[in-house]
Parts: C-alpha cells; structure tokens; sequence
C-alpha cells in the first residue's frame, strides 16, 4: 500500500504530460520533419534562406552595375524658381555629396546651351526617377515650375514616390491643388529636410531595384 501511494506521488503532473505530447508531436509533425531533411539535404538552401530573413531591407545595392537606376540619366530633377537657386544648389550639394552619390539634374547648370526650354524642362523629368517640386513663393508665381509639375504629374499620375514636393515660406492653403494626393514635405529645418529628400530617393530607387529583381526571378 505503501509503495502504491508513492508512485502517485511521483507520477508526472497531466499538465507536463501534455506539454511532452505536443512537444513530441510538433518536432514528428510532417512540416518539421520536411524541414529538417530540406536543411540537410541542401545547406547551401538553408544558409541562403537565413540571410535573406536577417538582411535589412537597406542592404539592397543601387548601385551596381545592372541596377535599374541606370537606366535614367539623373536620379532627382529638382524644380524650383529662379529665386529658390542658392538653396537649391545648396540641396544639390547635399545629395551628390551622399555616398550614393545622387546624380541631379540642375536647370542652369545641367540644360544644354540654345536648346528649347521646353524640351529641356521635359527631357529632365522624363529622364529622372525622382522630382523635387521646391514649392515658394516664387514656384507659385512661375510658369515654368507649374510647367514642369504637370510633366511630371503626367509622368507618374499615380505618385509612387516619383514626385516629392517640399514646401517653404508658402501656406498649407496655397499647396497646388494638383498635388493634393501626394504627402509634403514642410520645410522648416533645412537640415532635416534635406534627409527627408534623401531618404525617399532612396526608398523609391531600393524598391525599384526590388522591383526589378523580382521581375527577372
């Protein structure tokens, strides 16, 4: 009687029989086993399908040599007023300062000499992956940027990170109509703004090599 009530004491509780069970169960379940014999059978599988769940979205390159970004002659085409040009060039330094080294278009730097404004305002945006709408005072007052912005607009209607407008010095009530579907941004540190500017550029050309590589699979 002794040695009965002794083993009730020592028999495992129901709660841990059960966890052994499904423990047990999920390491035979036919998922795991199919899993750990793909991991043995193929280790070059395994390894590959472990980095591509650790890398960052950031590790893609822009930059090789058969990325899509080469296949336009400028990564950002900036639009602004000629009153607008020292922050401008300002923004331009910036960006082709980064590591990536971002390729500009600049109206009185980059338009070739006796062409036709208005074949140069739209060579630019068709040849650029991004536009920089630099929305003033004096971008309001231009023909040119309002231009410029409708090129643009009907280069990409749907927006997908192509058009980028940034405001400064103009109120929230007098952002064009035209672009009331695409988000802004406000300049009010330049600094920051600056990054802004970077960062979409760069979101828009890593999804676009994203794109492109998943084309090709």
């Amino acid at each position: 009687m002794a040695g009965w009530f002794r083993r009730l004491l020592h028999k495992p509780k129901p709660s841990s029989v059960e966890s052994l069970k499904s423990s047990h169960s999920a390491s035979s379940s036919p998922s795991s086993s199919s899993s750990a014999k793909s991991s043995s059978s193929s280790p070059g599988m395994s390894s590959a399908t472990s980095s591509i769940s650790l890398s960052p979205v950031s590790a893609v390159d822009i930059s090789a040599s058969d990325s899509p970004r080469w296949d336009k002659s400028y990564d950002v085409c900036i639009c602004h007023s000629e009153e607008d040009v020292e922050l401008v060039e300002e923004l331009v330094s910036y960006l082709e300062g980064q590591p990536q080294s971002f390729r500009c278009f600049l109206q009185l730097r980059d338009a070739a000499p006796g062409s036709a404004v208005v074949t140069e305002l739209c060579d630019a945006v068709h040849n650029s992956h991004c536009w920089v709408m630099l929305i003033t005072p004096g971008f309001l007052r231009d023909p040119w940027c309002r231009y410029q912005m409708h090129q643009a607009l009907a280069e990409a209607p749907m927006a997908n990170g192509r058009t980028i407008p940034v405001l400064k010095d103009v109120d929230r009530k007098d952002y064009p109509r035209e672009l009331w579907n695409i988000y802004y941004i406000y300049m009010a540190l330049k600094e920051k703004s600056f990054r802004q500017i970077r960062d979409t550029v760069m979101r828009y050309l890593q999804e676009l090599c994203r794109s492109s590589t998943r084309g090709t699979e």
